[in-house]
């Protein structure tokens, strides 16, 4: 199968699908792999890393669109790369669908077959292909909460460690999943105040016996939300439902209850957000006021220490790459009910059943189709 990857063209994202040490992966398993010219220099490959793996460097993405079987990417492809998928052709990235009908009704009319990293599951129930930049996202969400709480920035000038003989900032984490367990460990290691809210008691067990007083938890009903938001110098979203639109925890009224200048970091905001006032940001320009409360929801935060992010990513979705190239999808997806799951899109039809919820859609059973 000869394997493409593009460069990345969403703005400021430094991320690359595929690195040269995964290229010379699958040229061993027998498969070819053109890369777009600097796909990897804004995580630090450069192109003749990619040509001593025995990859091929094309000048521009219409040649690796245009040749290439599977396409692997990391963010969902943006309007002039859905215009360059043709049917038959795989896509293999993360698309976030639920809240993108635009990219949604292009996928269905390229044709292609499109399988998203979000929605690919394992037998723990857990997503594997998400997990990594999961754990990156937690790990920076109180690092931009931080930044955004200085005064410079429009925040409360609240250093979340605080200082001897003054307090430390009060964190709130709604969301005990693998982001929210992130967000927490590094909020605490700054020396904050942190809470975490969930609604799993199993979850909330886990935490307590894992981290002990690192950071208290709490359940997530609208009592302790109510007590713990106010009291919060930052808020951190960390709720996910697979394959669906992040439901919104925090209404426009709920702003009002919070200190002037506190912040908000919505990591859900790629499935939409989790509070009724976000709307997706860039690293450009990442925060925005709503009635004297900062709110910063960059949408592919990762993107910003993308060394660290295309490594990590690299490592969960080889075996998923592999096994798609060796076997070709519909044998892989046969034989893998976990990475049957990833198929959101295929030949005009929407797979998978949240997709389709979240879109108004119909769907197609899966089984239907390998």
């Amino acid at each position: 199968m000869l394997i493409g990857c593009p460069r990345e063209i969403k703005p400021q994202e430094f991320r690359v699908g595929l690195t040269p040490m995964a290229a010379a992966e699958a040229i061993a398993h027998g498969h070819s792999v053109v890369v777009e010219a600097g796909a990897g220099s804004g995580s630090g490959f450069d192109d003749d890393q990619y040509l001593d793996a025995g990859a091929v460097v094309a000048d521009t993405a219409e040649e690796v669109f245009a040749t290439a079987d599977l396409i692997v990417k990391v963010k969902e492809p943006q309007p002039a790369e859905r215009a360059r998928l043709r049917d038959g052709q795989i896509l293999f990235t993360y698309l976030h669908l639920a809240p993108d009908p635009d990219q949604a009704a292009d996928l269905l009319a390229s044709g292609a077959t499109c399988i998203a990293y979000e929605t690919v599951t394992d037998v723990a129930g857990s997503l594997p292909l998400l997990a990594p930049m999961s754990e990156v996202a937690g790990r920076l969400a109180p690092q931009v909460g931080a930044w955004t709480l200085q005064k410079a920035n429009g925040g409360r000038g609240v250093l979340l460690g605080g200082v001897p003989g003054v307090g430390p900032g009060r964190v709130v984490v709604i969301g005990g999943g693998v982001v929210g367990t992130n967000a927490a460990r590094v909020a605490a290691g700054m020396g904050a105040d942190v809470t975490v809210l969930d609604r799993s008691l199993p979850r909330l067990r886990y935490l307590d016996d894992t981290f002990g007083a690192l950071f208290r938890t709490r359940y997530a009903n609208a009592g302790n939300m109510a007590e713990l938001i106010p009291m919060a110098d930052l808020v951190i979203g960390a709720v996910l439902i697979p394959g669906a639109a992040a439901p919104k925890l925090m209404t426009r009224d709920d702003l009002a209850t919070m200190k002037p200048g506190a912040a908000i970091v919505d990591v859900a905001i790629d499935q939409g957000g989790c509070f009724e006032t976000s709307r997706a940001t860039t690293h450009d320009d990442p925060i925005y006021d709503v009635d004297g409360i900062m709110h910063y929801c960059v949408a592919n935060m990762p993107g910003a220490v993308a060394r660290t992010s295309t490594l990590a990513l690299s490592n969960a979705t080889l075996p998923y790459l592999l096994a798609l190239a060796d076997k070709g999808w519909r044998r892989a997806c046969s034989d893998d009910p976990h990475l049957l799951n990833g198929l959101n899109v295929h030949a005009g039809k929407v797979i998978h059943p949240a997709v389709a919820e979240a879109l108004g859609m119909e769907s197609v059973p899966a089984d239907s189709v390998v």
